[in-house]
C-alpha cells in the first residue's frame, strides 16, 4: 500500500489559527487597557496602546502587530471619544499598522535600535502630518511634541521587552 504524501501547502499553517487568534487577543486586551493610560496631549489620544503592536510585530509576525496596533489606536480614539472624527481615526489605525509593518522589516534588515529610530520617526514626526488638512502647519506642530513623546515611550517599552524575551522559550 502507498501512503499519500501531504502537499507543501497543506502543512502551512492558517494565519486564523486558533494559537494565533488568541494571542492577538492577549495583546489587543493589553492595547486596551493601555489605551487608557494617557499622555497629556491636544488631541486626547496619545496612550500606552501602540506597545504590544510594537512588539507582537517583531515577536509574533508584522501582520499581527498590525492589526494589534491598529485595534489598539481604535480603542484609544473610542476612549476619548473619536476627538478627530472616525474617519481620520481609521486613517490613523491603517498608518499606526504601516508603521508596525515597518518596525517588523527594519528590525529584521538593519537591527532592534534602526527599528526603533525609524518607527519613533513615523509614528512621531511622519504622523503629526495627519493633522495638516484639519489645521495646517500649527497643528502639525502641535501635535508632533506629544506624538514623538508617545512614540518613544511605546517603541522603547516594545523594543526592551521583546529583547529581553527573545531569547525565551515564550515566542
Amino acid at each position: 500500500m502507498s501512503q499519500v504524501q501531504p502537499v507543501k501547502e497543506d502543512l502551512k499553517p492558517e494565519f486564523w489559527s486558533v494559537k494565533r487568534i488568541a494571542i492577538m487577543a492577549i495583546f489587543i486586551a493589553l492595547s486596551y487597557v493601555g489605551s487608557l493610560i494617557k499622555i497629556p496631549s491636544p488631541m486626547g489620544t496619545v496612550g500606552l496602546d501602540s506597545a504590544p503592536g510594537f512588539f507582537s510585530a517583531l515577536a509574533f509576525g508584522a501582520w499581527e502587530g498590525a492589526i494589534i496596533i491598529a485595534i489598539g489606536h481604535l480603542f484609544t480614539a473610542a476612549v476619548v471619544g473619536f476627538p478627530l472624527t472616525i474617519p481620520v481615526h481609521l486613517v490613523i489605525a491603517v498608518e499606526m499598522a504601516l508603521w508596525a509593518l515597518a518596525f517588523r522589516w527594519v528590525n529584521q534588515k538593519f537591527g532592534l535600535i534602526s527599528a526603533m529610530v525609524v518607527a519613533i520617526f513615523l509614528n512621531g514626526v511622519v504622523a503629526s502630518f495627519t493633522m495638516l488638512p484639519m489645521g495646517g502647519m500649527g497643528a502639525v506642530l502641535g501635535a508632533m511634541p506629544f506624538l514623538v513623546l508617545g512614540s518613544v515611550l511605546n517603541v522603547v517599552i516594545a523594543g526592551l521587552t521583546y529583547k529581553a524575551l527573545r531569547k525565551s522559550r515564550l515566542f
